[in-house]
Protein backbone atom coordinates (compact mmCIF):
# COMPACT_ATOMS: atom_id res chain seq x y z
CA UNK A 1 0.00 0.00 0.00
CA UNK A 2 2.86 2.34 0.83
CA UNK A 3 4.49 1.61 -2.52
CA UNK A 4 1.22 2.37 -4.35
CA UNK A 5 0.95 5.71 -2.59
CA UNK A 6 4.54 6.58 -3.46
CA UNK A 7 3.91 5.76 -7.14
CA UNK A 8 0.77 7.89 -7.13
CA UNK A 9 2.75 10.73 -5.58
CA UNK A 10 5.41 10.49 -8.28
CA UNK A 11 2.76 10.49 -11.03
CA UNK A 12 1.09 13.50 -9.48
CA UNK A 13 4.43 15.28 -9.27
CA UNK A 14 5.13 14.53 -12.94
CA UNK A 15 1.69 15.76 -13.95
CA UNK A 16 2.18 18.96 -12.01
CA UNK A 17 5.51 19.43 -13.73
CA UNK A 18 3.91 19.06 -17.16
CA UNK A 19 1.07 21.40 -16.14
CA UNK A 20 3.61 24.02 -15.13
CA UNK A 21 5.64 23.44 -18.31
CA UNK A 22 3.20 22.62 -21.15
CA UNK A 23 5.96 23.20 -23.71
CA UNK A 24 7.70 20.10 -22.34
CA UNK A 25 4.65 17.98 -23.14
CA UNK A 26 4.47 19.36 -26.67
CA UNK A 27 8.19 18.94 -27.24
CA UNK A 28 8.42 15.39 -25.92
CA UNK A 29 7.48 13.64 -29.24
CA UNK A 30 10.09 15.70 -31.08
CA UNK A 31 12.73 14.89 -28.48
CA UNK A 32 11.99 11.19 -28.91
CA UNK A 33 12.45 11.26 -32.70
CA UNK A 34 15.40 13.69 -32.62
CA UNK A 35 18.15 10.99 -32.63
CA UNK A 36 16.64 9.15 -35.60
CA UNK A 37 16.12 12.48 -37.38
CA UNK A 38 19.78 13.40 -36.91
CA UNK A 39 20.88 10.01 -38.23
CA UNK A 40 18.62 10.41 -41.26
CA UNK A 41 20.03 13.85 -41.98
CA UNK A 42 23.56 12.48 -41.57
CA UNK A 43 22.77 9.85 -44.22
CA UNK A 44 20.87 12.06 -46.64
CA UNK A 45 23.35 14.94 -46.77
CA UNK A 46 26.27 12.88 -48.18
CA UNK A 47 23.89 10.95 -50.46
CA UNK A 48 22.33 14.08 -51.97
CA UNK A 49 25.79 15.66 -52.24
CA UNK A 50 27.03 12.61 -54.16
CA UNK A 51 24.14 12.86 -56.63
CA UNK A 52 24.77 16.57 -57.10
CA UNK A 53 28.53 16.30 -57.63
CA UNK A 54 28.04 13.38 -60.03
CA UNK A 55 26.45 15.98 -62.31
CA UNK A 56 29.52 18.23 -62.20
CA UNK A 57 33.13 18.06 -63.35
CA UNK A 58 34.38 18.52 -59.77
CA UNK A 59 38.06 17.69 -59.42
CA UNK A 60 40.62 17.94 -56.63
CA UNK A 61 43.06 19.46 -59.10
CA UNK A 62 41.09 22.68 -59.46
CA UNK A 63 38.70 24.56 -57.17
CA UNK A 64 36.68 25.66 -60.21
CA UNK A 65 33.95 23.32 -61.34
CA UNK A 66 30.79 23.53 -63.37
CA UNK A 67 27.53 21.70 -63.87
CA UNK A 68 27.74 19.24 -66.81
CA UNK A 69 24.48 17.34 -66.40
CA UNK A 70 24.65 13.65 -67.26
CA UNK A 71 28.12 13.87 -68.79
CA UNK A 72 29.81 11.71 -66.14
CA UNK A 73 27.03 9.12 -66.33
CA UNK A 74 27.22 8.90 -70.11
CA UNK A 75 31.01 8.51 -69.95
CA UNK A 76 30.65 5.75 -67.35
CA UNK A 77 27.89 3.85 -69.16
CA UNK A 78 29.86 3.89 -72.42
CA UNK A 79 33.14 2.90 -70.75
CA UNK A 80 34.32 -0.76 -70.71
CA UNK A 81 35.85 -0.08 -67.27
CA UNK A 82 32.39 0.57 -65.83
CA UNK A 83 30.91 -2.74 -66.97
CA UNK A 84 34.09 -4.60 -66.05
CA UNK A 85 33.88 -3.15 -62.53
CA UNK A 86 30.26 -4.32 -62.22
CA UNK A 87 31.23 -7.81 -63.44
CA UNK A 88 34.13 -8.05 -60.97
CA UNK A 89 31.86 -6.87 -58.14
CA UNK A 90 29.31 -9.59 -58.97
CA UNK A 91 32.00 -12.27 -59.32
CA UNK A 92 33.64 -11.41 -56.02
CA UNK A 93 30.33 -11.15 -54.14
CA UNK A 94 29.08 -14.45 -55.55
CA UNK A 95 32.33 -16.35 -54.89
CA UNK A 96 32.71 -15.17 -51.31
CA UNK A 97 29.06 -15.26 -50.26
CA UNK A 98 28.27 -18.70 -51.68
CA UNK A 99 31.39 -20.29 -50.19
CA UNK A 100 30.86 -18.66 -46.80
CA UNK A 101 27.17 -19.59 -46.64
CA UNK A 102 27.63 -23.23 -47.69
CA UNK A 103 30.74 -23.99 -45.68
CA UNK A 104 29.55 -21.81 -42.81
CA UNK A 105 26.35 -23.84 -42.57
CA UNK A 106 28.27 -27.12 -42.63
CA UNK A 107 30.79 -26.02 -40.01
CA UNK A 108 28.04 -24.59 -37.78
CA UNK A 109 26.19 -27.92 -37.84
CA UNK A 110 29.39 -29.76 -36.88
CA UNK A 111 30.08 -27.30 -34.06
CA UNK A 112 26.55 -27.62 -32.71
CA UNK A 113 27.52 -30.90 -31.05
CA UNK A 114 28.43 -30.47 -27.39
CA UNK A 115 31.98 -31.81 -27.07
CA UNK A 116 35.13 -30.42 -25.52
CA UNK A 117 36.72 -30.05 -28.97
CA UNK A 118 33.80 -28.08 -30.43
CA UNK A 119 33.73 -25.78 -27.41
CA UNK A 120 37.39 -24.92 -28.02
CA UNK A 121 36.79 -24.37 -31.74
CA UNK A 122 33.91 -21.98 -31.02
CA UNK A 123 36.33 -19.73 -29.16
CA UNK A 124 39.09 -20.05 -31.76
CA UNK A 125 36.69 -19.12 -34.58
CA UNK A 126 36.17 -15.68 -33.07
CA UNK A 127 39.84 -14.70 -33.53
CA UNK A 128 39.67 -13.75 -37.26
CA UNK A 129 36.80 -11.36 -36.49
CA UNK A 130 39.12 -9.44 -34.16
CA UNK A 131 41.64 -8.73 -36.94
CA UNK A 132 41.21 -5.84 -39.35
CA UNK A 133 40.82 -7.00 -42.98
CA UNK A 134 43.92 -5.07 -44.06
CA UNK A 135 46.06 -6.74 -41.36
CA UNK A 136 44.60 -10.13 -42.28
CA UNK A 137 45.53 -9.52 -45.92
CA UNK A 138 49.12 -8.68 -44.97
CA UNK A 139 49.32 -11.85 -42.87
CA UNK A 140 48.10 -13.95 -45.79
CA UNK A 141 50.58 -12.27 -48.13
CA UNK A 142 53.36 -13.42 -45.82
CA UNK A 143 51.93 -16.93 -45.52
CA UNK A 144 51.63 -17.28 -49.30
CA UNK A 145 55.04 -15.80 -50.06
CA UNK A 146 56.93 -18.10 -52.45
CA UNK A 147 60.14 -17.82 -50.43
CA UNK A 148 59.16 -17.97 -46.77
CA UNK A 149 55.41 -18.56 -46.72
CA UNK A 150 54.17 -21.42 -44.55
CA UNK A 151 51.37 -22.23 -47.01
CA UNK A 152 53.88 -22.36 -49.86
CA UNK A 153 56.03 -24.79 -47.85
CA UNK A 154 52.96 -26.94 -47.22
CA UNK A 155 52.14 -27.04 -50.93
CA UNK A 156 55.72 -28.07 -51.66
CA UNK A 157 54.98 -31.36 -49.86
CA UNK A 158 52.56 -32.13 -52.71
CA UNK A 159 55.04 -31.08 -55.43
CA UNK A 160 53.30 -27.73 -55.97
CA UNK A 161 55.90 -24.97 -56.31
CA UNK A 162 55.63 -21.22 -56.90
CA UNK A 163 51.85 -21.03 -56.85
CA UNK A 164 50.93 -17.67 -58.38
CA UNK A 165 48.32 -16.61 -55.79
CA UNK A 166 47.57 -12.89 -56.29
CA UNK A 167 50.26 -12.30 -58.92
CA UNK A 168 48.28 -13.94 -61.72
CA UNK A 169 44.91 -12.88 -63.18
CA UNK A 170 43.86 -16.54 -63.07
CA UNK A 171 44.27 -16.92 -59.30
CA UNK A 172 43.92 -13.36 -57.97
CA UNK A 173 40.17 -13.65 -57.40
CA UNK A 174 40.64 -17.01 -55.68
CA UNK A 175 43.26 -15.53 -53.36
CA UNK A 176 41.11 -12.52 -52.42
CA UNK A 177 38.08 -14.78 -51.86
CA UNK A 178 40.19 -17.10 -49.67
CA UNK A 179 41.24 -14.20 -47.44
CA UNK A 180 37.65 -12.93 -47.33
CA UNK A 181 36.49 -16.40 -46.28
CA UNK A 182 39.06 -16.56 -43.47
CA UNK A 183 38.08 -13.12 -42.16
CA UNK A 184 34.29 -13.21 -42.47
CA UNK A 185 33.21 -16.87 -42.48
CA UNK A 186 33.34 -16.97 -38.64
CA UNK A 187 30.60 -14.32 -38.60
CA UNK A 188 28.34 -16.60 -40.68
CA UNK A 189 29.25 -19.64 -38.57
CA UNK A 190 28.53 -17.90 -35.26
CA UNK A 191 25.22 -16.53 -36.53
CA UNK A 192 24.01 -19.87 -37.88
CA UNK A 193 25.29 -21.68 -34.79
CA UNK A 194 23.25 -19.34 -32.60
CA UNK A 195 20.24 -20.14 -34.76
CA UNK A 196 20.78 -23.88 -34.42
CA UNK A 197 21.06 -23.65 -30.65
CA UNK A 198 17.81 -21.64 -30.47
CA UNK A 199 15.75 -24.25 -32.35
CA UNK A 200 13.21 -26.27 -30.32
CA UNK A 201 14.41 -29.74 -29.32
CA UNK A 202 11.10 -31.63 -29.46
CA UNK A 203 10.82 -31.97 -33.29
CA UNK A 204 14.32 -33.44 -33.48
CA UNK A 205 13.63 -35.85 -30.64
CA UNK A 206 10.43 -37.00 -32.35
CA UNK A 207 12.30 -37.51 -35.62
CA UNK A 208 14.97 -39.52 -33.86
CA UNK A 209 12.37 -41.70 -32.15
CA UNK A 210 10.60 -42.31 -35.49
CA UNK A 211 13.89 -43.40 -37.05
CA UNK A 212 14.44 -40.38 -39.27
CA UNK A 213 17.83 -40.25 -40.97
CA UNK A 214 20.29 -37.38 -40.53
CA UNK A 215 19.57 -36.14 -44.08
CA UNK A 216 15.79 -36.34 -43.48
CA UNK A 217 16.13 -34.34 -40.27
CA UNK A 218 18.35 -31.72 -41.90
CA UNK A 219 16.16 -31.33 -45.00
CA UNK A 220 12.76 -31.28 -43.30
CA UNK A 221 13.51 -29.79 -39.88
CA UNK A 222 16.86 -28.02 -39.53
CA UNK A 223 16.98 -26.19 -42.86
CA UNK A 224 13.37 -24.85 -42.88
CA UNK A 225 13.62 -23.61 -39.29
CA UNK A 226 17.04 -22.05 -39.95
CA UNK A 227 15.89 -20.01 -42.95
CA UNK A 228 15.41 -16.72 -41.00
CA UNK A 229 18.98 -16.94 -39.67
CA UNK A 230 20.34 -17.91 -43.10
CA UNK A 231 18.66 -14.89 -44.67
CA UNK A 232 20.13 -12.57 -42.06
CA UNK A 233 23.63 -13.96 -42.67
CA UNK A 234 23.11 -13.76 -46.44
CA UNK A 235 21.97 -10.13 -46.31
CA UNK A 236 24.92 -8.99 -44.19
CA UNK A 237 27.58 -10.92 -46.09
CA UNK A 238 26.33 -10.21 -49.60
CA UNK A 239 26.04 -6.48 -48.97
CA UNK A 240 29.52 -6.34 -47.41
CA UNK A 241 31.07 -8.45 -50.19
CA UNK A 242 29.68 -6.17 -52.88
CA UNK A 243 31.26 -3.16 -51.15
CA UNK A 244 34.58 -4.87 -50.38
CA UNK A 245 37.54 -2.51 -50.65
CA UNK A 246 40.06 -3.20 -47.89
CA UNK A 247 41.07 -6.77 -48.81
CA UNK A 248 41.31 -6.09 -52.56
CA UNK A 249 43.19 -2.82 -52.17
CA UNK A 250 45.64 -4.20 -49.62
CA UNK A 251 46.22 -7.33 -51.71
CA UNK A 252 46.75 -6.00 -55.26
CA UNK A 253 45.19 -2.50 -55.43
CA UNK A 254 42.82 -3.97 -58.01
CA UNK A 255 45.45 -5.85 -60.01
CA UNK A 256 47.12 -7.62 -61.58
CA UNK A 257 46.02 -5.36 -64.40
CA UNK A 258 42.33 -4.73 -63.83
CA UNK A 259 41.51 -8.24 -62.57
CA UNK A 260 40.08 -7.12 -59.22
CA UNK A 261 38.94 -3.63 -60.14
CA UNK A 262 35.46 -3.75 -58.62
CA UNK A 263 33.20 -0.71 -58.26
CA UNK A 264 34.70 0.40 -54.93
CA UNK A 265 38.34 0.22 -56.04
CA UNK A 266 37.58 1.78 -59.44
CA UNK A 267 35.75 4.65 -57.76
CA UNK A 268 38.68 5.19 -55.38
CA UNK A 269 41.27 5.22 -58.17
CA UNK A 270 39.18 7.54 -60.32
CA UNK A 271 38.34 9.93 -57.51
CA UNK A 272 41.57 10.02 -55.46
CA UNK A 273 44.38 8.64 -57.62
CA UNK A 274 43.31 10.51 -60.77
CA UNK A 275 41.52 13.24 -58.77
CA UNK A 276 38.39 13.12 -60.94
CA UNK A 277 35.90 13.16 -58.11
CA UNK A 278 32.84 13.86 -60.24
CA UNK A 279 33.65 10.95 -62.57
CA UNK A 280 34.05 8.53 -59.65
CA UNK A 281 30.60 9.12 -58.15
CA UNK A 282 28.58 7.19 -60.82
CA UNK A 283 30.48 4.06 -59.75
CA UNK A 284 29.55 4.54 -56.09
CA UNK A 285 25.93 5.42 -56.88
CA UNK A 286 25.65 2.39 -59.16
CA UNK A 287 26.91 0.24 -56.30
CA UNK A 288 24.31 1.80 -53.99
CA UNK A 289 21.55 1.12 -56.54
CA UNK A 290 22.53 -2.55 -56.95
CA UNK A 291 22.77 -3.08 -53.19
CA UNK A 292 19.47 -1.29 -52.60
CA UNK A 293 17.60 -3.46 -55.12
CA UNK A 294 19.09 -6.74 -53.90
CA UNK A 295 18.72 -5.92 -50.19
CA UNK A 296 15.04 -4.95 -50.60
CA UNK A 297 14.36 -8.27 -52.30
CA UNK A 298 16.21 -10.23 -49.62
CA UNK A 299 14.50 -8.38 -46.77
CA UNK A 300 11.10 -9.04 -48.37
CA UNK A 301 11.92 -12.76 -48.58
CA UNK A 302 13.16 -12.71 -44.99
CA UNK A 303 9.87 -11.19 -43.84
CA UNK A 304 7.95 -13.95 -45.67
CA UNK A 305 10.09 -16.59 -44.01
CA UNK A 306 9.51 -15.01 -40.59
CA UNK A 307 5.75 -15.05 -41.16
CA UNK A 308 5.91 -18.70 -42.17
CA UNK A 309 7.97 -19.54 -39.08
CA UNK A 310 5.43 -17.81 -36.84
CA UNK A 311 2.52 -19.57 -38.56
CA UNK A 312 0.96 -16.38 -39.94
CA UNK A 313 1.41 -17.20 -43.62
Amino acid sequence: MAKLKSVEAEVAQDNSLYNKKPWLTRARPYLIIAPSLLITIGILVPFVSAIFYSLTNYSFRSPNWKFIGLGNWIDALTSPEYWHAIWVTIQYAAATTISEMLLGLGIAILLSRETRFTKILRVVLIFPLMIAPVIATLIWQLMTNNSVGIIEKFLNLFNIYNFTWSSSPKTALFTAALIDFWVYAPFVIVLILAGIQSLPKSPFEASRIDGGSAWFTFKNLTLPMLKPFLYIALIFRLMAAMQEFAIIFALTKGGPGDTLMNLSVTAYNTGFAFMKFGKSLPYILTLWLIINIISKRLVANWQKVMKQASGNS
